[in-house]
């Protein structure tokens, strides 16, 4: 039996949400907050001009880093040479050198490399320098650019590693002439790095042959 105090609940109805009401409340805001933060053209003006300045005093990424060059060093009878890694192909053990007559001192013969027949050059003899120190004579460094290849000398290859420009200190004084024009200079290590592009350039000191098939 219901009585006075019991009082009927009523469920409210759910109110509909107008969705496009909201999306129109939300893109009117937006556009009111872009325009808040538009810079008038001269603040623009202002900001570009700042930005223009710190870019100017800004260094450059490559003089902030420093330029590296990476080498591949290799001994010659007790002595450090180098060579930029990007010409070196492939290291090679030196087998059946086959000298060549008529031909400059430092050019020690040829080698058979897989069908290729490369020159093989003593750089100390091409730069004229004293033979001291012994030597194994068991490597052949070959070097190569689009039209030329031939190999180079080594008793041992030391490793590869990179060496900021600013190190390389100008050419040894004993290196006068047309000799100075194959080296980039030395390291503070006194490792001579060669002018690999300069050396791959001149076909007068390199031998270069097929074999036929």
């Amino acid at each position: 039996m219901k009585t006075d105090q019991t009082v009927s609940r009523k469920k409210k109805k759910p109110v509909p949400v107008d969705w496009r009401e909201v999306r129109r409340r939300m893109e009117a805001a937006r556009v009111a907050m872009e325009r808040a933060w538009a810079p008038s053209p001269e603040e623009a003006k202002r900001i570009l001009e700042a930005r223009a300045r710190a870019l100017a005093q800004a260094p450059a990424p490559a003089e902030a880093a420093g330029e590296h060059i990476e080498v591949v060093e290799f001994l010659l009878a007790q002595e450090r040479y180098a060579i930029e890694s990007q010409y070196v192909r492939e290291v090679y053990p030196l087998e059946s050198l086959t000298p060549l007559p008529c031909t400059p001192a430092f050019v020690l013969g040829i080698v058979n490399l897989r069908g290729e027949i490369l020159s093989v050059i003593d750089i100390k003899k091409f730069f004229e320098l004293p033979e001291k120190g012994l030597t194994d004579l068991n490597k052949v460094i070959v070097l190569q650019s689009e039209n030329m290849a031939f190999g180079i000398l080594a008793d041992a290859i030391v490793g590869v590693r990179r060496i900021p420009v600013t190190d390389i200190q100008p050419s040894l004084p004993t290196l006068t002439g047309i000799r100075a024009e194959y080296l980039k200079g030395v390291t503070p290590e006194r490792s001579v790095i060669l002018d690999a592009e300069a050396l791959l350039g001149d076909r007068n000191i390199v031998v270069q042959e097929q074999v036929p098939g």
